[in-house]
């Protein structure tokens, strides 16, 4: 909804990385504590920051040069993705997202993206809060 926000920021290679477009972004601090990951396939913990969506899909070799740029959208973008999980009963709640891309109210190590503005359509509009670091239960 609105004005889409992007920042760029550089992917770790740490491992190869395919990224999807709708992907959660992070800094895992297990894994890159300045460079951003997808957050597919990880446990998150304290301290991991979620910085945003990612507004295009790319992909990385393992060990390959850090020089690769990813577009994310940031706050305050409103973001909709396809979901049943909330009605627009549970607007200003907290939104989390797992690394299937499905949006959850419960957080079970995923990383919290940010606050349901709306549901409309088949689609939950969520106002993205980021970077946000991540307070992991």
């Amino acid at each position: 909804l609105g004005e889409a926000f992007t920042e760029a920021f550089i992917l770790d290679t740490s491992g190869a990385q395919t990224i999807y477009k709708g992907t959660p972004m992070v800094i895992d601090q297990n894994v890159d504590a300045e460079l951003v990951h997808t957050a597919d396939s990880l446990t998150l913990v304290d301290g991991d920051v979620f910085m945003g969506i990612a507004a295009e899909a790319k992909s990385v070799a393992s060990g390959g040069a850090e020089t690769t740029e990813i577009e994310c959208y940031v706050w305050p973008t409103i973001l909709g993705f396809k979901s049943t999980v909330f009605t627009n009963a549970d607007c200003g709640k907290t939104v989390y997202m797992s690394d299937s891309g499905t949006l959850s109210e419960s957080n079970g190590a995923y990383p919290e993206i940010g606050e349901l503005f709306k549901v409309a359509d088949g689609y939950a509009f969520i106002k993205l809060e980021s970077p946000k670091v991540l307070n992991v239960p």
